[in-house]
């Protein structure tokens, strides 16, 4: 299994140390570093930045927001980066919600699993660089002939000769059909709350993925990039607890404030889980101001299935768990080199 160190997106403001954490992890041996993006920071920007002061290791996006671009953009956006960085890009994409698709970027969210299909495909035509590029879908028509169109676009094929034919696809999904169709068109996949109780649940729906006709890869050669944080305590008593309590504030805005009431997906995640009564009851509070009642309610149980929190022994023998899940990639973030390195040193 490999490391991958996740820089996150920005807060109010540029973080100062990821140059640090940049160069520890390429120094210490992580598969790849990712960026995220929101409605504040984008995921392009600083894997170029960043990526000129490494040669090694490979850079992903998790995730790319499939509505903040047209599909040939992101191509753009890859096919540049790839360039740049010596064939080092892993694009991950998403769909995000509805709130941020409609309320930030101004787009219709309905049919997400049909626009996926549709943006994956139209990438991919402009990678392989066979041909003008078009899609009859209705969700990203190219050429464009609908309402206000002139009725002069032309297809066109990239006048870049892509490094790659073929960038790594992978794809953020949290639902059985969401994640079936990542495991029949993707790469990969960067599931949000992949943990080893929670793992058998997924199998299935990948099974169905690779099981369809065409699909790109098989079980043993599709990536999984699990997401969580690791960090090394003192003991697995006082220490240990104090840093299960400083995450579940973390989960309980995941679980009741990610989204909205009618349509929160990592809300749904959870009840899949089997903790749907304290993903309602965590939901109506902090939706109605009550973050600190909402965040009591989060067991310990869970923020220990999801994180890696403990001593150096328990730390090696809960990544083994993940492992043996099926996780490809494990990706972890960081405030520290010091952090890394010692990641790297007890995991080798």
């Amino acid at each position: 299994m490999k490391l991958g160190l996740q820089l996150g997106y920005w807060q109010a403001g540029p973080p100062t140390n990821h140059a640090e954490l940049v160069a520890a992890a390429e120094e210490s041996g992580y598969d790849a570093i990712f960026t995220a993006e929101a409605w504040g920071s984008d995921a392009f920007t600083p894997l170029a930045w960043w990526g000129r002061e490494t040669s090694r290791v490979r850079l992903g996006t998790s995730i790319v927001q499939m509505s903040g671009r047209a599909p040939t953009s992101i191509a753009m956006h890859a096919l540049t980066l790839d360039h740049l960085s010596n064939g080092r890009v892993i694009l991950g994409m998403g769909v995000s919600g509805p709130q941020v698709v409609e309320g930030w970027y101004g787009q219709p969210f309905s049919k997400p699993l049909a626009r996926t299909r549709e943006v994956v495909d139209i990438i991919r035509q402009v990678l392989a660089r066979e041909g003008a590029v078009t899609n009859d879908g209705p969700h990203y028509p190219l050429p464009y002939n609908g309402p206000g169109a002139m009725g002069l676009g032309k297809p066109l094929k990239p006048i870049t000769h892509p490094l790659r034919a073929d960038i790594p696809i992978w794809l953020g999904a949290e639902g059985p059909k969401n994640v079936a169709q990542t495991a029949e068109i993707a790469d990969g996949w960067i599931p949000i709350f992949y943990t080893p109780k929670s793992a058998g649940m997924y199998q299935p729906w990948l099974d169905e993925g690779f099981a369809r006709p065409g699909a790109r890869r098989t079980r043993e050669t599709f990536e999984i990039a699990a997401t969580c944080h690791l960090e090394f305590t003192a003991d697995d008593g006082p220490a240990k607890q104090a840093v299960v309590d400083g995450m579940k504030p973390i989960v309980a805005l995941y679980m009741g404030g990610m989204g909205a009431k009618e349509m929160n997906f990592h809300h749904q995640v959870f009840t899949r889980m089997g903790y749907g009564d304290i993903a309602d009851e965590v939901q109506r509070l902090f939706l109605s101001g009550q973050k600190a009642e909402a965040t009591a309610l989060i067991p310990d149980e869970l923020v220990n299935d999801m994180h890696i929190i403990g001593t150096e022994g328990y730390v090696k023998e809960r990544v083994a768990e993940w492992e043996a899940t099926g996780v490809t990639t494990l990706l972890l973030s960081a405030r520290s080199p010091e952090e890394i390195r010692k990641v790297a040193e007890v995991l080798a």
